[in-house]
C-alpha cells in the first residue's frame, strides 16, 4: 500500500485554518468555558504525532487545521505523520518497547492494554471531559480505561455499516435491504446470479476484516470468551456462524480472503460488487468524484443484518489517543490532546469528517452532520452500539493480543474459504486464544 505521507511539519503558512493570532511561547491554550485542567507546555516544546492514514480528506484537513490553531496559540510545533491502518499497531508496539518514537499516537481498539505501563496517566483530562460533556459512551471508555485509571483518551468510533447499490438489489428482486441474516444470504445469492456479487474483507484488515468477522460470530451467539475470561470460542453457536459464512462466501467476488482495508473500497467503486461493509468514506469517494456522480446517487447505507440471536451486534473501528511516558514534553502533549479533544475542535473535526467519525462523549453527539445526508444516519449510532472486541470478558492484554494476532478473523476466513472445516477452524482459534487467555 502507498497511502502514507509523512513528515508534515505544522505551523507553516501553507495550512490556512482561520486560527486566532499566535500567542507567546509557553502560554496555555484556550479551551471551552469551564474545561479543566489546563497544562502549560514546557519551554521550547515540540511534539510528534502519529495517526492513521485518513480515508476522508476532511478528517485530515480539519485535524491539521486544529493542530495549527494549537501551535498558533502555544508556539508548540507539532509534526503529524501518518501510517496505513495495518501499520499503526506494530509501530505503537515498537515505540512502547524501545522507549522512543512519537509523543502521541492514535491507536486501535484495546491496543493500549498491550503496553499500559508505557503510557501516561490521562485520568484528569478524561474525567474533566466526562464531567462537562455528559460522560463517555461505555464502549469507548472501556477501551481507554484500566481499572479506575485512563491510560488513553477516547477519540472516536469509525462507524461500520452496509453500503450498497440500490438499483442492483432491486434488479436482484429485493425492494429493500434485508434485515435478517437468512434473508441477506438469499439476496447475496441473487446478486451473484446477476453478476453483481457482494464482497466483504476476510484478510488481515484492521477495520473491515475485524468488523465483519466479529459480526458473523456474534450475530449467531458465538463469543471469544465468557464473562470470566475463559475461552469459549469453540461452541455450537460459533460452528453455526462458520457454517453460515461458508455458504455466504460462495456468493462473494473472488479474492476477498486477501483484502485489506482499502480493497473493498476499490472493488466497490469499480462497480464489481454491489454490497460491502465500510465506513461512510466509501460513499464520499464516489460522491466527490464527478465521474462517479451516477454511482453516488445509487448508494444507500444501513446497519448489518440481525442474526439468530435477534439483536444488532456490531464491533466498529475504535480509536484512542495515547501519550508515551518517554515523551520529553509531557505537559505539551497533555495540552495538545486536551485542546484537540475539547468540544470546539471535536465539533469541527466530526463535521469535517462527514460522519466518518462518531464522538466518544454523549454531550457531543448532537451535530448537524448526521442529518446532512441520508447516508450518514446509520453511522450516528456507532459510539452507542459498539460491542468491545473482548466481549464478553474484560478488556486486557489477552483481548488485545488475541485481536492483534487476528484469531477471530483467521478463524472466519479459514472456514469461509474451506481451508478448514468449521469445527477445525473453531478448535484452532480456541488453541490460539488460550495462548493469551491463560488461566
Amino acid at each position: 500500500m502507498t497511502l502514507s505521507r509523512r513528515d508534515l511539519l505544522l505551523g507553516s503558512a501553507s495550512l490556512a485554518a482561520g486560527a486566532a493570532g499566535a500567542q507567546l511561547l509557553g502560554s496555555v491554550p484556550a479551551f471551552a468555558q469551564g474545561a479543566s485542567p489546563t497544562f502549560k507546555p514546557e519551554q521550547g516544546a515540540s511534539l510528534r504525532v502519529l495517526r492513521w492514514t485518513p480515508f476522508v480528506k476532511g478528517d485530515e484537513d480539519t485535524w491539521l487545521a486544529n493542530t495549527k490553531k494549537f501551535s498558533d496559540e502555544t508556539g508548540v510545533q507539532v509534526r503529524v505523520d501518518k501510517e496505513s491502518w495495518e501499520d499503526i499497531r506494530p509501530k505503537a508496539a515498537v515505540a512502547a518497547n524501545v522507549g522512543s518514537g512519537p509523543d502521541i499516537m492514535l491507536v486501535w481498539f484495546d491496543d493500549p492494554f498491550q503496553y499500559p505501563d508505557k503510557l501516561m496517566d490521562v485520568t484528569d483530562i478524561a474525567t474533566g471531559f466526562a464531567s462537562k460533556y455528559g460522560g463517555y459512551y461505555p464502549g469507548l471508555e472501556g477501551y481507554a480505561k484500566q481499572g479506575d485509571k485512563f491510560i488513553a483518551l477516547p477519540l472516536a468510533t469509525i462507524g461500520n455499516g452496509i453500503l450498497y447499490r440500490d438499483s442492483m438489489i432491486k434488479q436482484a428482486g429485493f425492494s429493500k435491504f434485508p434485515e435478517k441474516t437468512d434473508e441477506f444470504l438469499e439476496m447475496c445469492k441473487a446478486l451473484k446470479a446477476k453478476s453483481k456479487p457482494a464482497g466483504f474483507a476476510l484478510g488481515k484488515a484492521v477495520g473491515d476484516g475485524n468488523n465483519f468477522a466479529h459480526w458473523i460470530v456474534w450475530s449467531h451467539g458465538g463469543r471469544m470468551v465468557d464473562e470470566s475470561g475463559k475461552v469459549v470460542i469453540n461452541s455450537p453457536e460459533t460452528i453455526k456462524a462458520l457454517q453460515y459464512v461458508r455458504e455466504l462466501y460462495q456468493t462473494f467476488i473472488p479474492g476477498t480472503e486477501s483484502w485489506l482495508d482499502i480493497n473493498n473500497n476499490r472493488v466497490f467503486l469499480s462497480g464489481d460488487v454491489s454490497v460491502t461493509a465500510n465506513g461512510v468514506s466509501l460513499y464520499y469517494s464516489a460522491k466527490n468524484d464527478p465521474k462517479m456522480a451516477e454511482m453516488a446517487q445509487d448508494i444507500r447505507s444501513t446497519t448489518l443484518p440481525i442474526g439468530p440471536i435477534g439483536q444488532s451486534v456490531e464491533l466498529h473501528q475504535t480509536t484512542s489517543a495515547v501519550i508515551f511516558k518517554y515523551s520529553k514534553f509531557p505537559n505539551a502533549a497533555r495540552a495538545y490532546l486536551q485542546y484537540m479533544l475539547d468540544k470546539p475542535q471535536m465539533d469541527a473535526w466530526i463535521t469535517g469528517s462527514s460522519a466518518y467519525c462518531c464522538p466518544p462523549l454523549k454531550g457531543m453527539i448532537d451535530n448537524p452532520v448526521w442529518t446532512a445526508d441520508p447516508v450518514h444516519e446509520p453511522y450516528k449510532r456507532a459510539s452507542s452500539t459498539l460491542r468491545p472486541n473482548g466481549y464478553a470478558g474484560p478488556l486486557s492484554y489477552a483481548s488485545a493480543a488475541t485481536m492483534a494476532d487476528y484469531v477471530m478473523v483467521d478463524m472466519v476466513a479459514e472456514a469461509a474459504t474451506g481451508q478448514r472445516t468449521p469445527e477445525e477452524a473453531a478448535k484452532r482459534a480456541e488453541q490460539r486464544a488460550n495462548r493469551y487467555y491463560r488461566v
